[in-house]
C-alpha cells in the first residue's frame, strides 16, 4: 500500500514562502497525475495544483502565479513551492493522486499570520 508523507509546513508571515514536500513509499509519480490539496477548518478539501506524468501543471485560480508544483521521480517526492503567502492559504495541505486513490497522509499544517 502506498504511503504518503507530507512535510514542510509551518507558521509564516503574510508575504512569506514555504516549500512543502510529499514523499511516497513507491514509484508512483512517473505514472500518476499527482496533486496538492488543502483543507481549512470548516471547509471542503480543495485541489490547488496538480502535475501530470508528462509534466503538465495546472493551478487553482487562487494560487496561480504564487505556487509552483514539481516532482522528483528519482526521489519519489512531490513539491509545492508557495510564495507570497496569504492568510487565506492557511490550511492543512495533503498530496495524493488525481483523482484521489491513495490513502491520505497526515498532511502538513500551513499557518499564515502576522
Amino acid at each position: 500500500q502506498v504511503q504518503l508523507v507530507e512535510s514542510g509546513g509551518g507558521l509564516v508571515q503574510p508575504g512569506g514562502s514555504l516549500r512543502l514536500s510529499c514523499a511516497a513509499s513507491g514509484n508512483i509519480f512517473s505514472i500518476n497525475t499527482m496533486g496538492w490539496c488543502r483543507q481549512a477548518p470548516g471547509k471542503q478539501r480543495e485541489l490547488v495544483a496538480f502535475i501530470t506524468s508528462g509534466g503538465i501543471t495546472n493551478y487553482a485560480d487562487s494560487v496561480k502565479g504564487r505556487f509552483t508544483i514539481s516532482r522528483d521521480n528519482s526521489r519519489n517526492t512531490l513539491y509545492l513551492q508557495m510564495n507570497n503567502l496569504r492568510p487565506e492559504d492557511t490550511a492543512v495541505y495533503y498530496c495524493n493522486a488525481v483523482p484521489y486513490k491513495f490513502k491520505w497522509g497526515q498532511g502538513t499544517q500551513v499557518t499564515v499570520s502576522s
